[in-house]
């Protein structure tokens, strides 16, 4: 299974995923980059930037991709 597949099966169960979810759960280091393989094949994933704080309580940003829903 590529890098690819598991992110699109990761979103058609779960909806959504994030760089940490995809280092942690599958070893991907560049999720943005399968990202945009995955756009330019013709997947529609929308991507959502969130601001927060770390564990340092410095701000961070962090972005959520998202498969769109077709009706």
């Amino acid at each position: 299974m590529t890098q690819c597949n598991r992110i699109l099966d990761h979103l058609q169960r779960n909806g959504s995923i994030t760089t940490m979810e995809a280092y942690e759960r599958y070893g991907i280091t560049r999720l943005s980059g399968r990202i945009w393989d995955l756009r330019h094949a013709g997947h529609r994933i929308t991507s959502v930037t969130t601001e927060g704080v770390n564990r340092y309580g410095e701000p961070v940003r962090f972005t959520t991709y998202r498969m769109e829903v077709t009706k």
